[in-house]
Order: C-alpha cells, then structure tokens, then sequence
C-alpha cells in the first residue's frame, strides 16, 4: 500500500500524477514511482521522498497521455528502487500499481519461476504483472478478470500495458479504489484528494467491481463480467480545507481547526429544540430499546475514543459495553446476538481491520452502526447506519479534529438512545447544554493558551521517556495523549491508570522525568492529585491538565488550567492541551509532523 493515481485523457499524464501523487504524500510513505504509455511503457521509480521522483521525471522528457503511479509504504521487502511500485513483467509489457496485500504470492511466485518467469523485487505485488503475461487472454480487462481467482488477500489494482495503449484498467478487492470523472479525461485513484483539482464526480468501486478507462468514457463490471449499475458522487470538500492555509504543518492546521468542526457536527445533528436527528441511522425505537449489549471497535485514536463511548453508554444508559480492539475483534469469536449494536469508528472508513470486524458483525446478525468522517468510504456504504463527523478532510497521520468530533459523535448518540429509551438520566440537559458550549470553549482555550503550552514543550527536546496518568475518563485521554506523543516525537511513552502506579509503574519514576497529569473528573479529584504527588516526590517534572488549577497547586510544577464542563465532556477539551504537547515536542525535535516515519494515515492493510 499506500497511494494511487492513474489517468487516461488527451493531456500529458506525468505532471498530473506528480502532483496526485504530492496530494497523497500525508498518508505516509517509502518510495514513489511512475508509468506512462508511450510506445511502450516507461517506467521512472525510486526510494525516497516525491522531490527524487519529480527530479527524475524532469531530468528529461517523458511524454504519454495514459499513465498509473504509486507512492508505496513497505510491507513486503525494504524500502529500494527495486521494490518501489509500479512493478513490470519480464518482457516490460504489463506494469502494475497495488494496495492491499497479495497473501498467497510466495506459491504464485514459485509457480511463476517455474515456467520461466524472473523477478526482480522481493513484493508481493510484482506476481500480477507476471500472471497477466502468462495468463493473456487479448484483451487487458479480459486477462485481469481472469488472474483475479488466482490471487488471496486484499488488493486495489491499476494496470497497463502496451498491448492495449490508450486504456486503464482496475480492480477492487477489499482495498478502497475509486474513478474520477473529468471532461473527456478520466482517473483512477485510492484517494479522491489526488484528483479534487481536476474533478468532483466520482464513482466508488465495489468489492469485486472492475473498471475500464479510455480516452472515449468509463465501463464498471460486476465481478461475473456483466455490466455494472453506478452512481457518480459529487463531491462537495473545500479544495483550500486541504491546504495548509498558511500554518507550518497540516496537524498544527487541523488542531486549531477543532473548534469549527466541533460546531459542525453538534449542530448537525442537535437542534434547536435539544431535539438529536440522525438522518443516516435507521435503527427504529423498538430496535433500540432491545438493545442489550453494546461493542466499541476500533483501532488506535478511534479506540481511544471508543472509551469515552464505553463510559457514557454504560453510566448513562445502565447497558453492558465493550470496547475492543478491531485487529483483535473477529479473532476471538465475539458472542453476537440480534439484540446487540456493534459500533465501529474510522476516521477514513476504509480501516481493513474495522471493516473486517464490522463484516463479521453483520454475518453475525448484529445490529451495525458506523462513525466515520468519509461520506462514500467503504465502511459508510456498507454499513447499515452511520454517523458522519463532520471534522472536514484530514492530512496529517495524527489524528486530532477526526477524534475529537468522534467524541461528540459518541456523546450525541448516548444521549439519542437515553432518550429514545425514555432514560430519565438527571445529567441529560446539562451534557447537551455542555455539548452546545464545547466548541466556544475549545476556542477560548486555544486562543488563551497556544502559546503557553508551546512554552512548556521546549523542554520535549530531552525527553527520553514520558508517562501520560489519570483515573477513569482522564486515564483514555491518557492513552490518546501518549500515543501522540510516541507517533509524532518518537518519545517512549506510557499511558497509566494513576490507581496502578503503587503497583510497578513507579519503578520507572526518576528524577526529571516528565509526567503529564491529567485530573479533570470532580468525582475523583482527590485520588487522582494524590497519585499524582506520588510522582512528583519522586523527582518527575508534573505537567498538569486540570479543569480545577487552584487544586494542582502542589502536585504540578506546571499547570495547563481548564474551562469547566461536565465530566464526561471534559476529553473532547483535555485532550487539545495534549496535541499541542505532542505537536510542539515534535517540532523542536525536528521530527517530520506530518508524515511520522513508517506510519500511513489510511491502514487498509491487516
């Protein structure tokens, strides 16, 4: 995996793609590389960042109006020229870009070099162009067709060749593939952001739909070869939300963005009247009482999130919830009933591990809703419901808007069911009333405090190790904020109940060692400072988040106070003080923000 961007039209395809291509850069990256159709296919790939690539693609002129390219982040073999994408035959008349994983292609290699086949990369990917060759049929569409039994796994595939010079053509299996239509030009890509500049209407491909791309139009076939029924999505993103507007990073950017894209999506869906309207949910009163059990799957931010939903649904509602980990989901053989709603949470909605599970949720006959910010992505068309956060398009790997409108997302719902059971909750106006004023208060915070919290990273300069520690809702803050901190800085650090700390942790506890103490729940206040102390006295240097300061005074060497909420709102604003620690650590580190070595933005890979 990561990026892909092809083009078939009457203008040269290079540029085009190199600029795709740029577009795609914050999903994470090892190498880049290119193909174009010109009396035959040349090929131009290396290892490194774009600038290599573009350097190379202008060092001399390459010409072709039918073109696939890739930015690749390894899974299988190193990062090198060699294994960089796209991957050719041994004849050179096939070339191929994949995301996904080919996880049969050791067999398919042996088999291949059997008959006389050579390889040149250590990839899984570079089995395809091989099968095309032996297995053509005469006719590219048709020979793709005909490989795809052959091939296991997860794969969204972009092919050429010269024996079919003015087409593309793709396939997707369990990897997001999606077609741009432009006037009289046409794209294929794995992420709408590479080709927004050029078109708004595209059409998403479905699990086993292929796709046919000449100068002359598009054709969609079912994976039985008959022709497929499609509906061009228009889409709406402000391209200028997608720059930088003038910051030095897109996560510096998307942090500060958090208040208008919590205001957009509580007011989306809570209205005036405090009545909650979610029109993608389809979920019936009846079906919604019934409800017996409730599961939060996940991976990484989202899972954070899913934790503030664990302790809403349950505090609130009195319903037994899990929060578990997607990659781990399907694998433990979960009990499922009817009666029980599985909420999956995305930021891209095409998480190979959440879809999995929201899969086998679904063939399990539970009850499925999704969060996510993607309209049309993957996990939004197939699931049943769905929330969308309306976070806005989001660059950077780190996610910050993305989670933070998760957060409301879970609130909104929890109060949504509270009602539709007739809960009588006594917090339920106070937790709306809140929701109302959290994107004031994130404002306010951001605009008074910004410049303080960056003060307080310098310090992230010497940072070796770092614990995040806090008690309930504070503790899943806790885990967000660490794994900021790790992602971006690359600081070693952990994320503690502040309860366990009597309990080992505090072995690791030496002088100067940074704690970040979060103590934002009223209910436990006094146990949470109390373990916070234990720290201090033992030489850590205490950065305090606390919505009450004047009761940190001698637990923290240094506080970042809080506006006031109700405790269970009180992640959706403890957690900005966090990211700006992260992102300013980073900074004076001289990491790369935006694009955190060996992480992507989009895991669409198990």
């Amino acid at each position: 995996m990561c990026g892909i961007v092809g083009y078939v039209g009457e203008r040269q395809a290079a540029p085009l793609m190199l600029d795709g291509l740029k577009k795609l850069e914050y999903r994470g990256y090892d190498s880049a590389g290119l193909a174009l159709q010109h009396q035959g296919i040349n090929v131009i790939k290396a290892q490194g960042r774009m600038d290599i690539l573009e350097k190379l693609v202008h060092s001399r002129e390459h010409v072709g109006n039918v073109g696939i390219g890739h930015t690749r982040w390894a899974t299988h073999g190193k990062p090198s020229d060699e294994n960089s994408h796209p991957h050719c035959d041994c004849s050179g008349q096939f070339a191929v870009v994949h995301n996904g994983i080919i996880e049969n292609y050791l067999e398919l290699i042996d088999e291949l070099k059997s008959s006389g086949q050579q390889f040149a990369s250590e990839t899984d990917t570079e089995a395809v162009p091989h099968l095309l060759s032996t297995m053509w049929q005469g006719d590219l569409l048709s020979t793709l067709m005909a490989i795809t039994p052959k091939l296991e796994g997860s794969y969204a595939l972009a092919v050429m060749s010269e024996k079919s010079p003015d087409e593309l053509v793709a396939v997707r299996h369990d990897s997001p593939l999606a077609i741009g239509i432009g006037d009289d030009e046409y794209f294929v890509t794995s992420d709408i952001r590479a080709i927004l500049e050029h078109t708004r209407d595209v059409i998403y491909l479905e699990d086993g739909q292929f796709a046919r791309l000449t100068p002359r139009g598009v054709q969609v076939f079912n994976s039985d070869g008959q022709p497929a029924e499609v509906f061009p999505v228009h889409i709406d993103w402000d391209s200028e939300a997608i720059e930088k507007s003038g910051y030095p990073h897109f996560m510096l950017k998307e942090i500060m963005e958090q208040p208008d894209a919590l205001r957009n999506t509580i007011a989306g869906y809570l209205a005036e009247d405090d009545e909650i309207r979610f029109p993608d949910v389809k979920l019936d009163a009846g079906e919604i009482k019934d409800i017996s059990k409730i599961f939060l799957v996940a991976c990484g931010t989202a899972y954070h999130a899913g934790l503030l939903g664990k302790h809403l649904f349950e505090t609130m509602l009195g319903i037994p919830t899990e929060t578990d980990l997607a990659s781990e989901f399907r694998y433990r053989n979960p009990v499922l009933q009817p009666d029980h709603l599985v909420i999956v949470i995305s930021q891209s909605g095409e998480t190979a591990d959440t879809l999995a599970a929201m899969r086998e949720s679904l063939r399990r006959q539970a009850k499925v809703l999704a969060i996510t910010n993607v309209v049309g992505s993957t996990i939004a068309r197939e699931a049943p419901n769905v929330i969308y956060t309306k976070a806005g398009p989001e660059t950077a790997v780190a996610s910050t808007k993305a989670y933070i409108t998760q957060l409301a997302a879970l609130s909104l719902l929890a109060c949504y069911v509270s009602r539709v059971q007739d809960n009588k909750w006594d917090k339920f106006k106070t937790l709306l009333q809140g929701l109302r004023e959290v994107p004031h208060l994130a404002e306010q915070f951001l605009d008074k405090h910004k410049d303080s919290v960056e003060k307080i990273a310098k310090d992230g300069q010497h940072w070796r190790d770092a614990f995040f520690i806090g008690r309930g809702l504070d503790w899943a803050v806790a885990q967000e904020g660490s794994l900021k901190l790790k992602e971006i800085s690359y600081v070693h650090a952990e994320a503690y109940a502040a309860g366990e700390l009597k309990h080992g942790t505090l072995a690791l506890v030496e002088e100067g060692v940074p704690v970040i103490g979060l103590a934002t729940q009223q209910s436990l206040i006094d146990k949470t400072i109390s373990n916070i102390k234990e720290t201090k006295a033992r030489g850590a240097y205490v950065i305090g988040i606390s919505q009450f300061p004047e009761r940190m005074t001698d637990a923290a060497d240094v506080i970042i106070p809080l506006p006031k909420l109700p405790d269970p709102l009180m992640p959706i604003l403890s957690v900005i003080p966090t990211q700006l620690l992260s992102y300013h650590a980073a900074v004076i580190r001289g990491c790369d923000v935006d694009k955190p070595r060996n992480l992507a933005k989009s895991v669409t890979v198990e």
